[in-house]
């Protein structure tokens, strides 16, 4: 089983390449976002911790937590940013790696996925066979931003700035897919990378 690190920028395409390897390679996907989502949850052992850490303002009428409140009170401070990252980045590796160990255990996959923003800086590299970087131009990042999610360019732009550089994703990463042309050459790139093994 090759286990793959799927990162780069935000509107780069990145579901996209993960949707072709489910779809078309059968991949086992993860994404690190939406099992910290997951782990979030009241029933969850982060939930407390931030609970904790952030105050019950944080919290929707249900009593779950409201990712849009928690998301205003880290943006642009980067120690609280830290703060919540210490929580939850270490809960979502140890359940990634649980998961790498149940489908070596099962023997029937042949490509585990693995999609984070921050895969290089929280150290999926010793995880990871290896690391895909998914890059588009900025201007087209911006444009899907602005449709697919209704940012302004103000937004898109602040995002954008608060991650990491091409020259660092290239500089950490094996190999990198242009996901800036049409599917069908995104798709052309990732069988060859595919093929190289």
């Amino acid at each position: 089983m090759k286990i793959i690190g799927i990162t780069g920028g935000i509107g780069a395409g990145k579901s996209t390449v993960l949707s072709i390897l489910k779809q078309e390679y059968d991949a086992h996907v993860i994404e690190a976002d939406k099992v910290a989502h997951d782990l979030m949850k009241p029933e969850q052992p982060a939930y407390r911790r931030i609970v904790e850490a952030f105050s019950d303002a944080i919290l929707d009428e249900t009593g779950e937590i409201d990712r849009a409140k928690l998301s205003t009170m880290v943006f642009h401070k980067a120690e609280r940013l830290e703060q919540l990252n210490n929580i939850v980045h270490p809960e979502v590796k140890d359940y990634i790696q649980a998961e790498i160990r149940h489908y070596l255990q099962m023997g029937n996959t042949a490509y585990f996925v693995i999609e984070a923003a921050l895969l290089i800086e929280d150290g999926y590299t010793s995880i990871c066979d290896e690391l895909w970087y998914i890059y588009a131009p900025d201007e087209l990042r911006i444009k899907r931003l602005m449709e697919s999610r209704g940012y302004s360019r103000e937004k898109c732009e602040a995002v954008m700035r608060n991650q990491s550089s091409d020259a660092f994703y290239r500089k950490h990463c094996d190999y990198f897919i242009e996901n800036g042309n049409d599917l069908d050459d995104t798709k052309k790139q990732i069988d060859e990378l595919l093929k190289k093994h």
